[in-house]
């Protein structure tokens, strides 16, 4: 039987009309950076519920969630309207293995993600682990727009922090945008453009690929890396491709 917890809106971040992130004060037990937690709301007697992506590392308080407003979620277009003192609930466990103790050691560590899909990024480059593993992490966000680009303070964290381990590469398809390449990420991977900005060679030998987000996006960038000799990383066949669908 699920058991769910009683959370507290802190904050609720309109980054625009349809992108918001939410912090919740919540008695969650310790979660893996990169997993995800049920929320829910009783709308019309009905429970509502929908699993989300933490973007808050381990250990950070309030949690935090990162949400687009679909046309037809309900619970999103609920959750949007919450406002600081309003609760919301949370099941008692975390869950997935889109985390680092499941993906193999390497020089370099490719983060490829759309939209909100990189809430669990942001979770584990807030934790020491990824930056004790791998030499070179590489965070690539592909949006339609720029205004679809929020957490550039946390992203520059990270490069202040990190500055000769960290790389950040934004994709906007719609709009010329400074530093970013106008396109989608897996025509990058076709044509090499990806790899010359960021200055790193993508080769099964020296590279981990998370996948995250639309699943398009995620099917072709597969897809490619798999005609360049790359697997996909499975428990009893590790590889180096490590997929997560958040859409």
């Amino acid at each position: 039987m699920t058991t769910w917890i009683d959370g507290t809106v802190v904050e609720n971040i309109h980054w625009h009309e349809n992108l918001f992130s939410l912090k919740i004060e919540a008695p969650v037990p310790q979660f893996s950076a990169g997993q995800f937690m049920s929320l829910a709301l009783d709308i019309d007697n009905e429970r509502v519920a929908r699993p989300y992506s933490l973007l808050s590392s381990p250990g950070q308080n309030p949690l935090e969630f990162f949400f687009y407003v679909a046309s037809d979620g309900v619970l999103s277009n609920a959750l949007v309207k919450l406002e600081s003192g309003d609760k919301v609930l949370l099941k008692d466990k975390a869950q997935g293995f889109f985390i680092l103790d499941e993906i193999p050691s390497a020089r370099d560590l490719w983060m490829l993600g759309t939209g909100t899909g990189i809430a669990p990024y942001f979770s584990i480059l807030g934790s020491e682990e990824v930056w004790q593993k791998y030499e070179n992490v590489v965070l690539v966000e592909g949006v339609r727009s720029s205004k679809d680009l929020p957490y550039q303070d946390l992203i520059e964290k990270f490069s202040q922090e990190h500055p000769d381990n960290f790389t950040f590469q934004a994709f906007v398809s719609r709009e010329d945008y400074p530093n970013a390449i106008r396109g989608r990420i897996p025509a990058s991977l076709a044509d090499g453009s990806l790899e010359e900005k960021v200055g790193l060679t993508l080769n099964p030998s020296d590279s981990q690929v998370m996948l995250c987000g639309n699943p398009d996006m995620v099917k072709d960038c597969v897809e490619m890396l798999k005609n360049r000799g790359f697997e996909k990383n499975l428990r009893r066949k590790p590889g180096q491709l490590t997929t997560e669908n958040y859409w």
